[in-house]
């Protein structure tokens, strides 16, 4: 008797732990593409998971070698951690070969012990490989004419069955060669892909970002808005040709993903992260990535983020700074740090393990010492959608500060 493997064992499982840990809690799981919503969940696998190095004896499991930095690391940094982006792959059937670690933090916290205890006395049907239990039938041909005719019963209603499932196999494959068709036409239709990066492309654009924005400048309801910018932190990472990212901004974040549509040529499309399964405010840009210069130049089709109808769509022009190739990015909120500086800030760790801190919030132009950004994101680095529009008419102190 063989148990299932792979991206249906963990389908199954999570599944039955996100309904056991919303009937113990009684805190609901949005089972959708937000990390976020698995959070909590991950946090208490990881308290199973990172106990397995002690545990094999008495929960029947495979050993697993303490971390070496455990004892100083906190969540989500120790070695057995598990993260929300993880089960979110998981539950989803993206992941095919699941950490060992999961799997079995699952089992205790279903079955009360490991996967090897869980395989010598299986009580979940749901788990067994149909396949591997299925028994041939036991045939007694004797030389009677009734056992003949019996035998021959049993073999023509095999071969029916044989003959159904090669029928099935046949439609499945059918139906899945239209599928894969309609999805290289919608591949074609839609240029997804066009372009496959070269590895100093990918080592180009991956990593974290700085990026500045002038768009406070267009929000009406802000007396003080002009010459004001605000700054975003961007982890970019890569994967399967194309790189997704979080965008950190003062107030409210961004997610999407980019792709190379030419040779150092980046298109970016993002929206606003919110709760509600919805694209909201969604953002295009372009971006011409050149290693010679420390600063990039982006056109963006954007925002002013006012309220309802007064969200109206800019062209403007923003400027990202590359920072490094890799690290762990956090979010710190709800500190004294937040109240003092009143605003969003950013850790980042990089793989040298030095930690730098960066503030988001509106700034005005004007304090910042760095003349390429006065340069670069004043009010004319901002279009309006509308010709003719006046609220952006600069005070008369503003006119001539360039």
């Amino acid at each position: 008797m063989k148990l299932k493997t792979g991206k249906d064992e963990i389908v199954y499982l999570l599944t039955k732990v996100v309904l056991k840990y919303e009937a113990t809690t009684g805190q609901g799981i949005k089972r959708n593409t937000n990390r976020k919503n698995y959070e909590d969940l991950a946090r208490m696998l990881s308290e199973i998971s990172n106990r397995l190095p002690y545990t094999s004896e008495t929960l029947f499991h495979n050993y697993y070698p303490p971390g070496e930095n455990n004892a100083s690391a906190v969540y989500p940094f120790r070695k057995y951690d598990i993260t929300g982006g993880q089960l979110k792959d998981a539950i989803n059937g993206i992941v095919s070969n699941p950490r060992p670690f999961l799997v079995d933090a699952c089992y205790i916290y279903l079955y009360g012990q490991g996967r090897k205890g869980f395989a010598q006395k299986p009580v979940d049907a749901g788990l067994v490989n149909d396949a591997a239990t299925v028994e041939m039938p036991y045939i007694d041909v004797s030389s009677t004419e009734g056992s003949r005719l019996s035998l021959l019963r049993k073999i023509k209603t095999y071969r029916a069955i044989v003959i159904l499932l090669c029928c099935l196999l046949l439609a499945g494959g059918i139906f899945l060669a239209e599928e894969n068709s309609k999805e290289k036409q919608l591949f074609s239709d839609l240029s997804i892909l066009p372009y496959r990066p070269s590895s100093p492309e990918v080592d180009s654009l991956q990593g974290i970002w700085l990026c500045y924005t002038g768009s406070p400048q267009a929000r009406t309801y802000d007396a003080g808005r002009f010459h004001k910018i605000v700054s975003n932190i961007m982890d970019v990472k890569y994967q399967d040709g194309y790189f997704k990212f979080i965008r950190y901004g003062s107030n409210f974040e961004h997610a999407g993903f980019m792709q190379f549509e030419a040779p150092w040529l980046v298109s970016i499309h993002s929206h606003v992260v919110n709760a509600r399964d919805s694209i909201e405010s969604p953002k295009l840009s372009l971006m011409r990535l050149d290693e010679s210069r420390p600063y990039v130049d982006v056109i963006s089709a954007s925002w002013n983020f006012d309220q309802g109808k007064n969200n109206r769509i800019i062209g403007i022009r923003e400027l990202f700074i590359k920072q490094g190739k890799r690290g762990r990015i956090e979010e710190i909120i709800n500190t004294p740090q937040n109240a003092a500086c009143s605003c969003k800030i950013i850790k980042w760790q990089s793989p040298g393990n030095a930690i730098r801190f960066f503030y988001l919030k509106n700034e005005l132009l004007d304090t910042i010492g760095d003349k390429r950004l006065k340069q670069t994101l004043d009010e004319k680095s901002i279009l309006l959608s509308r010709p003719g529009d006046t609220s952006l008419l600069l005070p008369k102190h503003f006119t001539n500060t360039h």
